[in-house]
C-alpha cells in the first residue's frame, strides 16, 4: 500500500480507576486494538496511565509499582506480532529513585524508558514529593549548569543512557532517547516539560525527531485549556513537526482537580484532530500526519538546522541522543480512510468568513505598501494601468488607487487605458469604463485593432488564422502602448498578471508578462475574488452620482464574469467566447496543483492522490489526472517567463519571485513528474 509520506497516529483517553491496575491494564489493551484495526503506527497514552496519575502517596507502596511493571508486561504481551508502537505513562524505580516514565513498546518488546524532566511542585502539584527528575540521566557538569552545558562553544543538552531491567527486559532508560518507526522519527516529553521555558522538544526536533509525544495529566481549570492548545500549536509550529498530546481523563480523582482528557494532534501550528473533552468513556483520535513535507519545510528552513547563535548545528546537539530503530511502519490503507482534511483552496480556505476577511485585508495592504514605498522611492506621482473589465486588472487598479490614497496623490494621476481588441466585449469594457469614472481617474480608450491589423500585414500574416500570433500581437501592441503612455506622462506601468498565470506561462512573454511593478505577481487566482469583494464592501462601498453604478456594483458585476484573455471574437450574441477555464483548466485546481508542488515538495503521484479527496463530487478523476498533467507541462515549459519577471511584492508562502522564491533553470526536464503521471492514467 502507498503510505504517500503519511503517518498515522492515534491519543487514546481510557477511562482509569485510580490504583485499579488490572482495570486500567484491560482499558489500555482495548484501546490498542482499537487502534490497531484502524491502522495507527503509533498509540499515545496519558501520564501515568497504568496507576492513574493521582495516586498520591500510594506511589511509595511496593505493591502498586510491582503491579504497575506486571501490567506493562502483559501489554508487551498483547502486541506481539503487532505492527503498531505503543507508549504508555508508569512509575519506574531505578537506583532508590522513582521516576515518572513513558514506556515504548513495539511487538512484545520494550524498546526504552523516557523519565520526565521538570516535575511541578507548584500549585496543585506535588510531584518531587514522590519522583526523582530525569535530569538524573543528564551529565553532572549539565546538572551543575541547570540541565545545560556551556562550554563557551555549545549550549546545549548533553546526557547518557542507564540500561535498566523492567518488566522482564533490558532497555535504556534516560530523557535523550529518539525512535524511528518506518520514516518517521519521534521524541518523548512528559507534561510539565512542554511547559518549560525551553522544552525538550525544542531539542528533539532539530535532532531528527518529526513527531513530538507528549504524556500528560493536565487538570482543568479557567483559561487553561486555550492556553494549552496555543502552546500545543506554537511548539508544533516552532519545531516543524507532529505533536501528540495525551491527557489524562475521567477516572482520575477529583478531591482537588479535575481532569477532562484533553488530546490535541497538530502539525506544524496546525491543528489535525482534537476529542471532546469530559467524556467518561474511553476516548480516541486519530489524524494522519504528513512527515514528508515536514522534511521539505525543515529541509527549506536553514535556520532549523542552527540553533544557537554561535552557529552550533542541528546534527552536534543531535549527537547526545541514542536512536532506535522500531521497525516499520503499519501497512495502514490511506487510500480507504483518511485521518487529515484536505482544503480544495489552501491559498484562502473557506468557511471562515472573518478569517477570510481578515487575510484579505492583509493580503491587500502588503500589495498597497509595496506599491507605496516603489512610487515614493522613484519619486513617482503617475501610474499607467491596463483596464480590461476583468478580476486581475481591476485589483491592481484597486491597489493603485489606495496607494494614491495614502500617498495623498490625486487619483487622476492614475491612466487607465481601455484598449480594445479583436475580442473585446460589452460587458468587460462597459465595466472598465465605468468603474474608473467611478474611481475618479484619468482615462484613455485606445483601441489595438487598426495597429494589429496594420502588423499583420506587415509580418504577413492571415487575421482569419486565430493562432498564437493572433493573439499575442494584441497582447505585445497593448504593452507597447502602456509603456509609451508611461513614458509621456513620467510615470512607471503597474502589472496586472497574477501567480496562477505565471506558474502556467498563461501570458504573452513581452506582452502582458512586463511592466514596471507586477503588484498582482504573488496573488493566485482564486484569490482575487476574495480581494475584489472585500475591498468592494469595505473601502470602495461609496454612493455613486444618479444614473450612474457605483463602484461597488461594478466590482461585483467584475466578479461574476467569466475569466477571459478576450483575445478572439465574441459569440454572435456578443458574449464571452473564448473562457480560459477551458482551454487550461479550472484555476482551483491548478492552485492546489501549485500550492503542494511548491511548498511541500509533493509528487504527482500525491497531488493527485489529495487533490481527488479536496474535489470530490466537483471533478473525476479523469478530469484531475488531465489538468495534473497540463499543469506539470506548462509549468516546466513554460519557466523563461518566470526567470525575468518585474519586480512585485510577495504575500504568502508559495511565490515564484527568480529573486527569492523559485529558482529554476529554464530547461528543465519534466520526464520525471510526466513519467509519473503516465503511470496513473
Amino acid at each position: 500500500m502507498e503510505d504517500y509520506g503519511l503517518f498515522r497516529v492515534a491519543a487514546a483517553v481510557p477511562r482509569v480507576k485510580v490504583a485499579d491496575i488490572d482495570h486500567n491494564m484491560k482499558a489500555i489493551v482495548g484501546q490498542i486494538d482499537k487502534a490497531e484495526t484502524e491502522g495507527a503506527s503509533l498509540v499515545v497514552f496519558p501520564e501515568l496511565s497504568v496507576t492513574g496519575y493521582t495516586c498520591g502517596d500510594l506511589f511509595s507502596q511496593d505493591l502498586l509499582l510491582r503491579k504497575a511493571e506486571d501490567a506493562v508486561a502483559k501489554i508487551m504481551a498483547f502486541t506481539r506480532g503487532k505492527f503498531i508502537t505503543v507508549i504508555v505513562g508508569v512509575p519506574v524505580q531505578f537506583c532508590g529513585k522513582l521516576y515518572n516514565c513513558a514506556a515504548v513498546i513495539r511487538n512484545g518488546g520494550l524498546k526504552g524508558l523516557v523519565p520526565k524532566i521538570y516535575l511541578p511542585t507548584y500549585g496543585e502539584f506535588y510531584e518531587a514529593r514522590w519522583f526523582a527528575p530525569g535530569s538524573d540521566f543528564l551529565s553532572q557538569h549539565n546538572v551543575a549548569s541547570g540541565h545545560f552545558v556551556n562550554d563557551g562553544k555549545r549550549f546545549c543538552r548533553e546526557g547518557f543512557d542507564s540500561e535498566i531491567r523492567f518488566a522482564g527486559q533490558q532497555c535504556n532508560i534516560s530523557p535523550n532517547q529518539l525512535f524511528t518507526i518506518g520514516n518517521a522519527t519521534f521524541g518523548i516529553e512528559i507534561c510539565e516539560d512542554f511547559w518549560a521555558p525551553v522544552p525538550p522538544s525544542s531539542f528533539l526536533a532539530p535532532s531528527g525527531a518529526q513527531i513530538i509525544v507528549n504524556l500528560s495529566a493536565s487538570n482543568e481549570v479557567m483559561t487553561k485549556y486555550a492556553e494549552r492548545k496555543m502552546l500545543i500549536s506554537n511548539q508544533s509550529g516552532r519545531t516543524v513537526s507532529g505533536y501528540i498530546y495525551c491527557s489524562a481523563g475521567y477516572g482520575e480523582s477529583t478531591q482537588d482537580t479535575v481532569y477532562a482528557g484533553s488530546s490535541i494532534i497538530c502539525e506544524n501550528g496546525s491543528l489535525l484532530a482534537e476529542n471532546e473533552r469530559f467524556q467518561i468513556e474511553d476516548s480516541m483520535i486519530f489524524a494522519d500526519i504528513d512527515i514528508q513535507a515536514l522534511d521539505v519545510l525543515r529541509q527549506k528552513k536553514n535556520s532549523f538546522r542552527g540553533m544557537a547563535p554561535d552557529g552550533t548545528s542541528a546534527s552536534e546537539y543531535s549527537v547526545y541522543y541514542s536512536r532506535y530503530d522500531l521497525g516499520p511502519a503499519a501497512p495502514t490503507d490511506f487510500e480507504k480512510s483518511l485521518h487529515r482534511a484536505v482544503e480544495p483552496h489552501p491559498f484562502l480556505p473557506e468557511g471562515n468568513p472573518l478569517e477570510i476577511a481578515g487575510k484579505s485585508r492583509e493580503i491587500l495592504s502588503i500589495q498597497t505598501i509595496g506599491l507605496v514605498s516603489r512610487l515614493e522611492h522613484i519619486g513617482c506621482k503617475t501610474a499607467v494601468i491596463g483596464i480590461s473589465g476583468g478580476l486581475d486588472s481591476t485589483l491592481a487598479l484597486l491597489v493603485t488607487t489606495m496607494a494614491f490614497d495614502r500617498l495623498g496623490l490625486p487619483r487622476k494621476g492614475i491612466y487607465g487605458i481601455t484598449m480594445p481588441g479583436l475580442g473585446t466585449t460589452k460587458r468587460t469594457k462597459s465595466n472598465a469604463t465605468d468603474l474608473m469614472a467611478a474611481l475618479g481617474i484619468t482615462s484613455k480608450e485606445i483601441s489595438v485593432v487598426p495597429a494589429v491589423n496594420q502588423h499583420f500585414k506587415d509580418i504577413g500574416h492571415d487575421p482569419d488564422v486565430m493562432d498564437s500570433t493572433y493573439e499575442n500581437a494584441q497582447a505585445r501592441e497593448r504593452t507597447q502602448i502602456l509603456m509609451d503612455i508611461a513614458n509621456q506622462e513620467g510615470g512607471i506601468v503597474i502589472g496586472t498578471g497574477d501567480l496562477s498565470e505565471l506558474a502556467l506561462g498563461w501570458c504573452t512573454y513581452n506582452g502582458d508578462h512586463m511592466s514596471m511593478y507586477a503588484v498582482n505577481s504573488s496573488v493566485p487566482k482564486t484569490l482575487i475574488k476574495h480581494l475584489v469583494r472585500w475591498a468592494a464592501e469595505n473601502v470602495f462601498d461609496e454612493k455613486a452620482e444618479k444614473g450612474r453604478r457605483s463602484a461597488k456594483e461594478i466590482l461585483l458585476d467584475v466578479i461574476d464574469t467569466p475569466i477571459s484573455p478576450e483575445l478572439k471574437p465574441a459569440d454572435s450574441d456578443g458574449n464571452i467566447k473564448q473562457k480560459t477555464e477551458d482551454l487550461i483548466g479550472p484555476y482551483e485546481l491548478h492552485d492546489f496543483f501549485l500550492y503542494n508542488f511548491h511548498r511541500y515538495g509533493w509528487a504527482p503521484k500525491k497531488i493527485y492522490f489529495f487533490a481527488k479527496r479536496a474535489f470530490n463530487g466537483e471533478y473525476d478523476d479523469a478530469e484531475i489526472l488531465k489538468w495534473l498533467k497540463k499543469f506539470f507541462w506548462r509549468f516546466f515549459s513554460q519557466q523563461f517567463k518566470r526567470s525575468c519577471l518585474p519586480d512585485g511584492p510577495k504575500i504568502s508562502m508559495v511565490s515564484l519571485s527568480p529573486r527569492a522564491d523559485w529558482r529554476m533553470p529554464s530547461d528543465a526536464k519534466a520526464k520525471l513528474w510526466m513519467d509519473e503521471l503516465d503511470k496513473l492514467s
